[in-house]
């Protein structure tokens, strides 16, 4: 199946001209902690992505009015995310839709996947990348700070 996976495994989140990068707790999951990163730029826009499924939990952008709002749905807890949600903010994948009746042919091979979604395979199936804690890294880049999950 390295196939599916080949496309790296890496989601790199860069949010332009940021100020900076905050770091926090924001609970357990699978016994490991999930850290909630903040990305702030200097026009006050912020982004706030878990470790947890590379979610994006909140992002503040300005209005016409230039008032601040949060435009993502989604969750305050990491509690709520872990009862299960239809993958609000979350990085779907290995494969993001449905491969009907989990199965799929590939150079003559077929493969059968995991069933999450009635009779089809949906979004990576059973533990899809938005059940996983990634590994997070604080990284520095021309753009400015960045958060990138492996």
């Amino acid at each position: 199946m390295k196939i599916l996976v080949s496309f790296a495994c890496l989601l790199l989140f860069v949010f332009v001209a940021s100020a900076q990068v905050t770091k926090e707790s924001f609970g357990s999951a699978d016994g490991q902690n999930v850290d909630l990163y903040t990305l702030k730029n200097r026009n006050g826009a912020e982004a706030k992505i878990m470790n947890y499924g590379g979610i994006v939990v909140s992002l503040k952008v300005p209005d016409r009015n230039k008032k601040f709002d949060d435009v993502v749905l989604g969750f305050n807890d990491l509690a709520s995310y872990l009862k299960g949600h239809p993958y609000f903010g979350a990085a779907v994948g290995r494969y993001g839709n449905r491969i009907a009746k989990g199965r799929f042919s590939l150079n003559g091979v077929e493969y059968k996947l995991a069933v999450n979604n009635g009779e089809n395979h949906l979004h990576g199936g059973i533990k899809g990348f938005d059940k996983v804690v990634w590994t997070a890294q604080e990284q520095k880049s021309a753009a400015g700070p960045a958060v990138k999950l492996t």
